[in-house]
Parts: structure tokens; C-alpha cells; sequence
């Protein structure tokens, strides 16, 4: 395996040692890196978008002494078609979830419009516009709309909006946060490295330089598109990533009850099934199996999913993310 700029030579001729917290020097020089020192490591090849040379240290510390103890370790519920009964009676309401619907952010969309109306409607009194000039005022403001629309998606608007919703709403703003702690800590337990995130669009636009993005985590997903590319996907893959892709809304479930967010992460899990060819029973197997399993995995590390919002909330790089799940959880209960 080969690791960019990282020697991972045994110190001493011996079995490599990971030393929390510290830095030893084995014979002829060779330094054993704490696990800190390795994710700051992980950290920067993210940063240089070398994903392979970041999941290869990733791995390389699996199950090492003061290693990664918890990356792809959780343990999972058996495999099969369960009921909706059988999900009741875990506790979970699928409907309350699987149709998420952001009232927040709608709400804040209809007041902007009312105040828009009663905006132009005060200018027309006090300035005293003329129908020609209102007409011209509107139709510049219908181009702009039109050319944000077609131009980058809606992106103007959505960023407009998103903002204000994070500027003016805390529950908004935490749920956001909430709902990418639930895809983080979910993907790093099934084995799938987080590569960054987002909790609004303004930090979007700063990170990525996109309008067309709002809150999100990406991830090291190499593999999975090269299964996709051969047009087969394994059952391992695909588990993995269903669960990530219902870990936002399962997270808000959990949390608040019902999910707002989400949407888009539950369209994009059932094309992706619809595109392997999965009938109606198959998908809803694989979408029933995968709640309960990330609802289950959720409420087993609550403790570590709040510790994770809130290194998010403070803008912690993954390294140092993934250092907090590590602490936040004892192997006896992966």
C-alpha cells in the first residue's frame, strides 16, 4: 500500500506503534506518529483532493493501539425484509420522516415575498412611481430572477433565504448542524471516510465557490463509484451508503420528532435504486432495513453525534472530527 509522503516503516524492526497523545522515535530516526498527528496528515491530503492517499492512512490505523477503533466497526441489525409493524415497535414512525418538508425555510420564503409586495407598494406611495416605471421595476426584477434561475440553479435565491434562515432561526440553524452530524458520524461507523461539510450555503460558496450547494458532507467515495461504473454494486456498498443517505432525516427524527431537511438525500437513494433495477419490494427492503439500522446506530452514540455537531457548529477540520467520535465512544458499545 502505498502512502504519499508518510513513512509507515515498524520502528525498531518491530510491529508498528501508535502513541496517543505523543511522539517516540524507534531506531534509525523512524517516527511513530500519534493518532492526531496522522489525521492532521488525513487532513491535508483532503485538501489536496488525494481521497486514495487519506482512506490509506485511514485504514492503516484501523484497529491499531491508540488507532481508529471505530472507523467501519459498528455493529450492524441482521439483513431482512422487516414490516412496518416491526419498525413501530422500535419506535419509529417512517412517515414522520421519509416525506421530510422545510417548513422553516418555506415560511421564511413567504414572508420575503410579502415583504416584497408591501416593499414595492410603500415605494410606489412615497416615491410616487409611475405604472410605466413599475412595470419596468418588475420586469427588471422577473430578468433577475429568470437569469438566477437559469444561471445557477436558484442558487442566488437559495442563498439569500438559507442565510437568513440560519441568521434569524437557532432551531433552523441547529438542525441543519444536527442533520450533517447524523451523516458524518453514520458514514465514519459503516466505513465511508468524511472528506468535508458544509452547514449553509454562505459556507458553501466559501468552500467550494458554489451557489448551488447548501449544507452538505461529501466523502471519500472512490470505490463506490467504480462499482458504479461497472454497473454493479455490492450489497456491502450499497448498505453503507442507504444508511448515510437516511442518516440526516433519521437524525432530526430523533431529535425533533419529524424531519424538515432531507429531501433530496431520500430522491437520490431511490434513483440510485431504481437505477440497479430494484423492484417495489426490493427498494423497500433495502429503505426499511436501513432505517432501523441508522436509527438503531443513532441512538446507541447519541453522546458522540452531540459532541460531533458541536466541534461542526465551531467549523472543526474531519481530522479533528474523527478524533472526537474516537473519544466519544467505547469499543464495548460499537
Amino acid at each position: 500500500m502505498v502512502v504519499v509522503g508518510l513513512s509507515l516503516m515498524p520502528c525498531g524492526g518491530a510491529a508498528l506503534t501508535w502513541f496517543p497523545g505523543k511522539v517516540k522515535l524507534g531506531s534509525g530516526g523512524i517516527r511513530c506518529l500519534s493518532r492526531q498527528q496522522v489525521l492532521e496528515k488525513v487532513d491535508k491530503e483532503l485538501a489536496k483532493g488525494d481521497d486514495r492517499a487519506a482512506l490509506a492512512l485511514v485504514k492503516d490505523l484501523q484497529g491499531k493501539p491508540g488507532g481508529l477503533f471505530c472507523f467501519g466497526a459498528s455493529r450492524q441489525v441482521p439483513q431482512r425484509l422487516y414490516t412496518l409493524d416491526e419498525l413501530k415497535l422500535n419506535g419509529i414512525e417512517t412517515s414522520s420522516f421519509l416525506s421530510p418538508e422545510d417548513t422553516t425555510l418555506g415560511s421564511i420564503q413567504r414572508n420575503l415575498q410579502i415583504a416584497a409586495i408591501l416593499g414595492a407598494l410603500a415605494a410606489f406611495n412615497a416615491f410616487q412611481i409611475s405604472p410605466q416605471q413599475l412595470f419596468y421595476i418588475s420586469l427588471g426584477l422577473l430578468f433577475l430572477w429568470t437569469l438566477d434561475a437559469i444561471s445557477f440553479g436558484g442558487g442566488v435565491g437559495g442563498l439569500v433565504v438559507d442565510t437568513i434562515g440560519h441568521s434569524f432561526s437557532q432551531k433552523y440553524h441547529n438542525r441543519v448542524i444536527q442533520h450533517e452530524a447524523g451523516h458524518f458520524l453514520i458514514a465514519y461507523l459503516v466505513g465511508i471516510l468524511p472528506k468535508g461539510y458544509t452547514i449553509s450555503s454562505l459556507d458553501a460558496l466559501k468552500k467550494e465557490g458554489s451557489l448551488n450547494i447548501q449544507a452538505g458532507t461529501a466523502f471519500v467515495d472512490f470505490e463506490f463509484l467504480e462499482e458504479v461504473n461497472t454497473g454493479k454494486v455490492s450489497a456491502t456498498t450499497l448498505n453503507k451508503f442507504s444508511c448515510i443517505a437516511l442518516a440526516g432525516v433519521s437524525t432530526e427524527y430523533l431529535i425533533y420528532g419529524f424531519a424538515e431537511g432531507g429531501l433530496d438525500d431520500i430522491r437520490k437513494l431511490d434513483l440510485l435504486l431504481k437505477g440497479l433495477g430494484f423492484t417495489q419490494k426490493k427498494a423497500d427492503s433495502q429503505v426499511r432495513w436501513s432505517v432501523l439500522n441508522t436509527v438503531l446506530l443513532l441512538q446507541r452514540h447519541e453522546a458522540a453525534r452531540a459532541k460531533l455537531a458541536e466541534a461542526m457548529s465551531m467549523g472543526k477540520p474531519v481530522g479533528s472530527c474523527i478524533d472526537i467520535i474516537e473519544n466519544s465512544i467505547d469499543v464495548s458499545d460499537l
